[in-house]
């Protein structure tokens, strides 16, 4: 029971302060102490330091010996990589969704694309990122890959995390259905050139958030 426990403690604190930092609830270059953590949860240490070695493991904090644990600033390096990985197996899943694309699997996109396109008449941008999501994931889904989806979420995440810092998420829904439609497009026609390019085209409108974030929020990277 006391492994169960410690465990499962170990767990709640982790969640909490994963979802803060990547929230940015807790801002890159925050100090954290285990000490305060643990009286913040009323747990002992130990569940706080192995939620704070996970977090490591996951480059949310940096762990040093004798010295104050932080969480991580933004690289450039590893957010471009991060990028590169997303767009290698997008590029890919897409790829072999061309191959087996068939008016069933078209339907289902179909359907999803009507959603968004409803979430922004009405205006309910919560909405419409949870089916951009959802868009995405069937495609892996209706390819046959569906663990690969999680490799690319990993990805996607933690240029998420920094892109918290920029607005207008609103302005971007509209572009963002098209670039939809076009891949849509795309792998109901066979046509792989135009699905891996309005892909490349989709992912790609990040650049530009990416560098002004860079720009005008030096201070948090490192």
């Amino acid at each position: 029971m006391d492994d169960f426990t410690r465990r499962t403690t170990t767990d709640a604190v982790y969640e909490k302060l994963h979802d803060e930092i990547v929230s940015l609830q807790i801002l890159p270059g925050t100090k954290l102490s285990e000490t305060e953590v643990a009286r913040r949860f009323g747990v002992s240490r130990q569940p706080v330091r192995n939620a704070f070695t996970k977090l490591g493991n996951e480059d949310l904090l940096v762990i040093r010996p004798q010295k104050a644990t932080e969480v991580r600033g933004f690289s450039m390096e590893r957010v471009e990589l991060a990028r590169l990985v997303r767009l290698a197996v997008e590029l890919e899943i897409v790829h072999r969704a061309v191959e087996v694309w068939d008016a069933l699997r078209e339907a289902k996109l179909a359907e999803n694309i009507a959603l968004q396109e409803q979430a922004i008449a009405d205006g309910d941008l919560t909405t419409f990122h949870a089916l951009d999501y959802d868009f995405h994931k069937l495609i892996y889904e209706l390819s046959g890959n569906p663990l690969a989806f999680d490799v690319m979420l990993e990805c996607k995440q933690k240029v998420d995390r920094l892109c918290l810092l920029s607005l207008g998420k609103a302005s971007e829904a509209g572009a963002i259905l098209a670039d939809h439609r076009n891949i849509a497009t795309g792998l109901a026609s066979g046509s792989l050139e135009q699905a891996q390019g309005s892909m490349r085209k989709h992912l790609s409108r990040l650049d530009e958030t990416i560098a002004f974030i860079h720009k005008t929020h030096p201070d948090y990277f490192e």
